[in-house]
């Protein structure tokens, strides 16, 4: 891999950045591969760059059908963390955090991962005690947690609303070394790294159809051209429903669904924490990215699209939420705000797994956290298609999760509205 490295940025700033390489190539698609990833986004390119990183694969293939980064990779509030408790979703985001941890170094690539700490509010005895016996699992399995009391949350964040919150302030579970990434640097990162690896990472390339021979893919139809694959993952995030009817496989249980995101006019430094909260009906999380903006979001839009953009009511009530925890933010602008698409599962659960079909692979349903999990859901989802077998952290990432009735999500909240809050 060629590498970035402080003396080459000190010599190309005397050159006039003149320099530098492309960060990945931009090839032709072959006409067969043996492995064809869709879907550029996190998930998808991890997925590339472990199977060629841990599995020593060659000839594989990313179908993105935009640009790299112009999907939900680029769509979404930048929150790392780790602190789940049911077994399986304690292992895996452990795990993804890790990964986090190193992961500048491993693609050799800033992507601005910063452990500034995830700060969750309480507001009544009853939740602190539902945080205590998740924040005292997570320390019995090796990650890290703590309580903070009232005072020691004024020290740390004097600005919150203490003193007139309509939900009052009780304290905070914490873990501190969560914190936030670059998106756009994670995907530019991964997308790099895989590319020095020998994948060809292959934009503007829609898939239109999937060619079945009996049991298994044959080909994929797509914009540029008919591309054979021995092995296919589908990793397209809220398109996942479209592929899957595209492959003859009817329906799942996901539900494509509007999360929006936003950012005010740069501030001086102000918060230096996620604050994250949820209680009668409002969720809402908020940090500071490193050029000042404000980001921040709550709850998805209740109606089922495909669409990139927002809408009013929505930002009513996250600005609603906003104010009622910083009410210092009341004449702040809203700089811009977006929408990623969200494929929400009916246990709020994601797939990592196997299909009916014998070569095709489903990387999907993340709900609320997909970005957080993008490292170890393409270090798994690498492993499941190069072994042909889930590891087991992952077995029940699987569909047929529904009919054995296990529950591996914290709350079990999926799309309907009525299981939020």
């Amino acid at each position: 891999m060629k590498q970035y490295s402080a003396w080459k940025v000190f010599k190309n700033g005397l050159t006039g950045q003149k320099d530098w390489g492309r960060a990945w190539r931009d090839p032709e698609p072959k006409q067969a591969y043996d492995i064809v990833i869709v879907g550029g986004g996190l998930h998808g390119l991890a997925t590339a760059f472990y199977l060629a990183k841990n599995h020593g694969l060659k000839n594989i293939a990313v179908l993105e059908k935009g640009w790299i980064g112009g999907g939900n990779a680029g769509r979404n509030t930048t929150i790392v963390r780790s602190n789940y408790m049911m077994p399986g979703n304690r292992q895996f985001y452990e795990h993804s955090l890790q990964l986090w941890e190193e992961l500048s170094h491993e693609l050799n690539y800033n992507v601005m991962f910063s452990q500034r700490a995830h700060v969750a509010l309480f507001h009544s005895p009853g939740a602190r005690d539902a945080y205590a016996r998740r924040y005292n699992t997570m320390r019995l399995t090796g990650s890290d947690g703590e309580l903070w009391g009232l005072e020691q949350l004024k020290n740390e964040i004097p600005h919150l609303n203490y003193n007139d919150a309509r939900f009052p302030i009780t304290g905070a579970a914490v873990q501190r070394r969560a914190g936030t990434a670059r998106h756009d640097a994670v995907a530019w990162g991964y997308a790099r790294a895989a590319d020095q690896l020998g994948v060809d990472i292959i934009q503007n390339c829609e898939v239109t159809a999937v060619r079945r021979d009996g049991g298994r893919v044959h080909a994929l139809q797509t914009s540029r051209g008919e591309i054979k694959a021995g092995k296919v993952g589908f990793a397209v995030a809220g398109n996942t429903t479209r592929l899957w009817q595209m492959a003859d496989l009817g329906n799942l249980p996901i539900e494509s669904h509007k999360l929006q995101a936003f950012v005010s006019e740069p501030l001086k430094p102000l918060l230096d924490h996620v604050v994250v909260f949820g209680v009668g009906g409002a969720h809402f999380y908020i940090s500071q990215s490193d050029k000042g903006g404000m980001v921040f979001g709550g709850d998805l839009d209740w109606y089922k699209s495909y669409a990139q953009r927002g809408n009013l009511p929505i930002v009513q009530d996250t600005c609603e939420a906003a104010m009622s925890i910083l009410p210092c933010l009341g004449r702040v602008r809203l700089l811009r705000h977006w929408s990623g698409v969200m494929d929400m599962t009916m246990d709020g659960s994601p797939f990592i797994c196997k299909t009916p079909l014998k070569n095709l692979y489903l990387n999907a349903g993340w709900n609320y956290g997909g970005f957080k999990a993008s490292p170890a859901s393409g270090w798994y989802f690498a492993d499941l298609i190069a072994n042909d077998r889930p590891h087991e952290f992952i077995e029940h990432f699987s569909l047929d999760r529904f009919t054995r009735g296990v529950i591996i999500d914290e709350r079990g909240a999926g799309p309907d509205p009525k299981l939020h809050g």
